[in-house]
């Protein structure tokens, strides 16, 4: 059998502290990404649904509504709350625009 080790012990117990270094951070690195890998499935099963509508609000006193935009939209700004699909009827019937973007006066067949 081809035995390519070194002949004496101190090199021989110098090689396993190696590997055995070696093998603690290939061990971390498993357990860090396994780690990593429950909280994003934690992460996914917390995250709260979203919302079908939502009401981008205002600056200042009492934060007004501004516009009414799907749930989905990137246009919505970071001032906003999530509506009943009543309450978007709602409000686009009361003359808050619709986001020109999404268009949810067409989902909710708001005709002007």
């Amino acid at each position: 059998m081809f035995d390519d080790q070194p002949p004496d012990l101190e090199r021989l117990l110098n090689l396993r502290v190696w590997h055995a270094m070696w093998l603690a951070c290939i061990d971390n690195k498993i357990s860090d990404i396994q780690r990593r890998e429950a909280e994003r499935e934690h992460g996914e099963r917390v995250r709260p649904a979203r919302p079908d509508w939502i009401v981008q609000l205002g600056i200042g006193t009492g934060r007004p509504p501004v516009q009414v935009h799907a749930g989905d939209c990137y246009a919505a700004g970071n001032r906003r709350r999530a509506i009943s699909r009543d309450e978007a009827r709602r409000l686009l019937a009361s003359g808050l625009p619709a986001c020109p973007h999404c268009q949810p006066d067409i989902d909710l067949r708001i005709l002007d």
